[in-house]
Formats: structure tokens, C-alpha cells, sequence
């Protein structure tokens, strides 16, 4: 028996944060939902330690994607499960998932279940990805729920692609363009400023204010600047991972502007619905699919929603029903929910809002590039030109001041 720390959600939406005896991962699972607790993660202790360096070897999704397609053809062959494993295993070129796949073998010849096996690995195979071939399990259709898998898994990276892309490229710039005026402010501007204290005489303002920046930056405030601006970062990036950071940072960034925010909240959706989708699909009790989704929303507001909403369903209530209530879930997508309960078409509706919500992020990314662009451009020019318009002013009065 070893010790497992874990995090997960009562039926009132508190975070409990524990430990308990277990077997394995799955077994301690169990017994968590067993008692009414929505698990988030189970991790044996200690075992994050053994490799300092274990952090960044990570598994590329490329490579889950062509595991699942592979294992997928295999089992449709008729080839033994545990057999394919150990094929799969020869030939994955990723050490990680090569070891992954090792032991997930070496626990299915041991008895264990495929999607008991693969869930003591959530660092690589997800709570959607083990409830799926659970039930592909149960349903005797392995082979098809991971072609499903692979498919989910190819379209949800493509989605956070588009994303990231439209945040990515200003904050880029932006970085860009502050290093630049830095390095300007620190290397450039003291040349010139020795100078013009040789010559005297009064300096225009716009000059004065570059040398003062110059000479905070290459000061100790220089240096307490560039430690603050790391430190709030490391404690930012930590802070959105706390409950009370997740809710706050997943509340505020629907509600940035040009854009942005409506990106991240149809990209949400999207999410939201293929899963959900996918989900049902496989054969997974609605109940328990949106508790997953939920979790793999990758945002607080619909994540809250969500779980909410599974327990006004678990008292008898449609889907669509208390997500009306929910802000965040636009009238269509509900309407398209109800016609899909009352038709039996659940699964072809989620479908298709999945696939309205991923073409309105591909063509608001696309405007909004063509319009950040040129923006930027200005930003950068506007910094990297005003340092340099207030060193050259001076120039204008370089006989006054020879005089």
C-alpha cells in the first residue's frame, strides 16, 4: 500500500486537499467517487521526486495521437491487447510514453483492466481519454472509441492552436518591443546622456525623461524592477492554478477586450460540446461525461456551470434546462440542446455547435490578426522611435549648447 495525495470537489463545490492508502491510482479513484467526491487528481507521494528533470520530458500529443490510431488498427486485427501494447512499446520513439506503455502492458497481463492501467498515467492519458476507452470497453468497441479518441484529441489541440495564436502574437511583440526600449535605455541612451552633460545647458523634456529612465534601469531599481516583474510572474502563473486564482482568471478573461475574451468563450464551448459530444458517443452516463467535461472545459465559469447543472440533472431535469440560467452559454446552444433531447439527436447537435463555435474562433483569429499586426508594428515603432526622436532633439541645439 502506498500514500496518494488527492484533490477533489464535494457535493457542495468545497476543494478537499488529502491523503489516503492505496493500491494504485485507479483503486484510490474509486473509493474517492465512491464516497461522493469528484476527483481532480490522485498522486502517489514522492513520485514527482525521483527525476528532478521529469518535468520537462513531456509526451507530445503528435505522438498519444499516433499511439491511439495505431492501437486502434491493431485491436481491429484481432491482435491481443497486451501483444499490441508491447508492439507499440518497440516502436514509440518518445521515452516517456515508451515507458508509459510498458507499464500499462505490464498491469493489463497482470489483470487490471485497459482503462485502469492507463488511468495511473494522467500526466499522459486524461480523464476524457481513460473514460472513453472504459467505455469502449464495456461496449466491446475498443477499436472504434479510439479512432474517436484520436480524432478528439487532433481536434482540440488544433482549437487551443487557434487560440493561443491569437494571444501569442501581441504578447510576443509586446515582450519584444520592451526589450528593445530596454536595451535602447540601458546601452544607447548613456552615451548620449555623458555627452550632453559635457555640453550643459537645459535639455528637452522628452530627452530628460529617457536619460531618467536610463538611469533608474541601470540603477539597483534596475535590478529590484527585473526581480518584481519575474517574481509577479512565477506568482501569477502559480496564483491561476489555486481555486480562488482559477475562478477570479477564469471570470476576467472572457471579459477582455478586442476580442479576446469572446474567443476564449467560444473556443470553451466548442470544447465543451465536442467533448460532451464525444462522450456520449462512447457510451459514458451523461452524468459522469459532464463531470469530465467539465474538468476539461480549460475554464472556471464553464466549469462551474457544468457541475451545477449535473446536479440539477441528477434531480430529474433536462440538459438545456439549468444551463439557460448560465450566462456564459448563449440561447443557441441551449435551444440546439433541447431540440437534441426531445429528437434523440443529442450527439449530432453537439456536433454541430462544436462545429459552428470552432469556425466563428478560426474567422475571429483571422481578423484579428490582420488587425493586430499593423497595430503592433505601430507599438513597437511608437517605443523603439520615441527613444530615439529624444536623443536626436538635443541635436537641433548642439551649436547653442558648443557655445
Amino acid at each position: 500500500m502506498a500514500v496518494y495525495a488527492y484533490k477533489a470537489r464535494d457535493r457542495k463545490g468545497r476543494i478537499l486537499e488529502d491523503t489516503v492508502e492505496g493500491s494504485n491510482v485507479g483503486s484510490v479513484a474509486a473509493t474517492l467517487r465512491q464516497e461522493g467526491l469528484l476527483v481532480i487528481t490522485v498522486k502517489e507521494q514522492g513520485a514527482g521526486q525521483k527525476n528532478i528533470l521529469e518535468p520537462f520530458k513531456g509526451v507530445k500529443l503528435s505522438d498519444l495521437v499516433i499511439f491511439t490510431r495505431q492501437f486502434s488498427t491493431m485491436i481491429n486485427a484481432g491482435l491481443p491487447i497486451v501483444r499490441a501494447l508491447r508492439t507499440l512499446a518497440e516502436q514509440t520513439p518518445n521515452k516517456k510514453l515508451k515507458d508509459a506503455i510498458d507499464q500499462v502492458r505490464s498491469d493489463v497481463e497482470s489483470g487490471f483492466a485497459l482503462s485502469e492501467a492507463l488511468e495511473k498515467h494522467p500526466d499522459i492519458f486524461n480523464k476524457l481519454y481513460v473514460e472513453m476507452v472504459r467505455a469502449g470497453e464495456i461496449g466491446g468497441v475498443l477499436d472504434e472509441v479510439l479512432l474517436r479518441v484520436a480524432s478528439q484529441l487532433e481536434k482540440d489541440q488544433e482549437l487551443r492552436r487557434k487560440i493561443k495564436s491569437a494571444m501569442t502574437y501581441p504578447t510576443v511583440v509586446l515582450i519584444l518591443a520592451i526589450i528593445t526600449g530596454a536595451f535602447m535605455l540601458i546601452f544607447i541612451v548613456p552615451i548620449f546622456a555623458r555627452m550632453f552633460t559635457d555640453l550643459g545647458g537645459t535639455l528637452p523634456l522628452p530627452t530628460r525623461i529617457a536619460i531618467g529612465a536610463s538611469d533608474i534601469l541601470t540603477s539597483i531599481f534596475g535590478i529590484l524592477i527585473g526581480a518584481a516583474a519575474i517574481g509577479g510572474t512565477v506568482f501569477f502563473l502559480r496564483w491561476i492554478k489555486t481555486e480562488n486564482g482559477r475562478r477570479i482568471w477564469g471570470r476576467t478573461v472572457l471579459r477582455i477586450p478586442f476580442k479576446i475574451g469572446y474567443v476564449v468563450q467560444k473556443g470553451a464551448l466548442a470544447r465543451f460540446s465536442r467533448t460532451l459530444g464525444a462522450l456520449g458517443n462512447a457510451g459514458v452516463p451523461i452524468l459522469q461525461a459532464l463531470e469530465i467535461t467539465a474538468n476539461s472545459s480549460g475554464n472556471w465559469v464553464i466549469e462551474d456551470a457544468l457541475l451545477r447543472s449535473r446536479d440539477a440533472i441528477r434531480e430529474g431535469h433536462p440538459i438545456y434546462a439549468p444551463l439557460e440560467n448560465e450566462a456564459v452559454f448563449p440561447p443557441m446552444v441551449t435551444r440546439m440542446l433541447a431540440v437534441g433531447e426531445e429528437t434523440g439527436e443529442m450527439e449530432e447537435m453537439l456536433e454541430k455547435i462544436a462545429e459552428f463555435y470552432e469556425s466563428e474562433v478560426d474567422a475571429t483569429v483571422k481578423a484579428l490578426t490582420s488587425i493586430i499586426e499593423p497595430l503592433m508594428i505601430v507599438v513597437v515603432g511608437g517605443i523603439v522611435g520615441a527613444i530615439i526622436i529624444s536623443m536626436y532633439l538635443p541635436m537641433f541645439k548642439i551649436f547653442e549648447l558648443i557655445e
